[in-house]
């Protein structure tokens, strides 16, 4: 029987290991990908480093794109769009796999499913081995919604689709857009510069984007912020920049894509009269946030949060990168890819350099 290798993670500490499989055969409604590319996530470093927990032995990544060598029997797999899908087409998928039938399927958020499949977040079991990225294919279950990519996007471009860019289209459409209005942008990673060439290209008339890190601050200024205040000493300089630029009133939405709870603390007081906050960041413990409930009621204020996002995010997210990835230097964003026989240095290599995206090319 043929087989195919993956990057087993045991948990903190533990070197990845390289290990060989059965090549699985897709059942009824699912697919068998051969991996083209898969970037490492945020969420991977931290969970690879011990911040955040994952059942073992699993496979990690999430961030994936690939090209589909098997089909399963029965009527054929679907995008979110309708076509059919074939062998050979190239494909990226929704980082979550739902029921359909479930409490929380049943009220639009498929997302939060009481039997949620999560690729790179399950522990091996032997009927779904090859349930991550870093591994040279992929098994998709039932239920997992599926975007073609577009000839014209490169890879890399679109490897972190369906989770960085998808996440921000969630969070975007929670905040109810942004034509002609002021945003804030906490935190100048993949997410918060995807987001700013998002409120670019949807018409926000002034971008604040802050971080403790300059250099990303520099970037984030060719992907469209208007302003980069740095944070590392303290709020003041946000909260002088916000009052001047909105002439005292606040901004009109803000994206907390940080995970740092003083820089949740710091925006609240930064909102405008009827002003939304959409917190995004917050996947792993942190400090309890104080909140002033009167300022809440009085200020009409909206505070949500995203976590994974619906089906339509990851078609938007994808329409996206084909419409605008050449007026942002999105090819940038991943620097650098390793085979999946490095992918120990791979991980060594993101968490050293600090690079907001890097490949593992199977």
């Amino acid at each position: 029987m043929e087989k195919a290798r993956a990057a087993v993670f045991d948990g903190p500490g533990e070197p990845l290991r390289l290990e060989s499989f059965p090549l699985p055969r897709p059942g009824s409604s699912q697919l068998l990908v051969r991996v083209r590319c898969s970037s490492i996530c945020g969420s991977d470093l931290h969970t690879y480093q011990g911040r955040r927990q994952t059942p073992t032995p699993t496979i990690l990544g999430h961030e994936i794109l690939g090209e589909v060598i098997e089909t399963g029997p029965g009527p054929p797999v679907r995008t979110l769009d309708g076509e059919a899908v074939g062998v050979g087409d190239r494909i990226s998928w929704s980082i979550a796999a739902s029921c359909g039938q479930c409490f929380f399927c049943r009220r639009s958020l498929s997302q939060k499913c009481e039997r949620l499949f999560k690729y790179g977040h399950e522990s091996l079991r032997p009927e779904h081995l090859f349930n991550g990225g870093l591994a040279e294919v992929c098994h998709l279950i039932a239920g997992t919604p599926v975007v073609s990519v577009p000839e014209g996007l490169p890879d890399e471009v679109a490897c972190p689709a369906n989770c960085a860019t998808a996440t921000v289209m969630a969070a975007m459409r929670a905040g109810g857009g942004c034509r002609g209005e002021i945003v804030l942008i906490q935190g100048a990673g993949m997410l918060g510069l995807t987001a700013c060439a998002v409120a670019r290209s949807r018409g926000a008339s002034q971008i604040i984007v802050c971080d403790i890190d300059e250099t990303r601050l520099k970037q984030a200024e060719r992907f469209g912020a208007s302003h980069c205040v740095a944070v590392g000493e303290g709020p003041e300089m946000l909260a002088r920049t916000v009052m001047e630029i909105s002439r005292g009133r606040g901004v009109d939405l803000a994206l907390e894509l940080s995970g740092a709870a003083s820089a949740m603390a710091a925006a609240v007081p930064l909102l405008r009269t009827g002003g939304r906050y959409v917190l995004v960041g917050a996947v792993f413990p942190s400090s309890p946030l104080s909140l002033d409930p009167e300022r809440v009621v009085r200020g009409w204020l909206q505070i949500r949060g995203v976590h994974n996002y619906a089906p339509e995010d990851l078609s938007a997210a994808v329409n996206f990168l084909e419409q605008h990835h050449t007026r942002f230097p999105f090819s940038e964003l991943l620097t650098r890819t390793f085979p999946l026989s490095e992918v120990g240095r791979a991980f060594q290599y993101a968490v050293d350099s600090r690079a907001l995206r890097v490949g593992i090319r199977p």
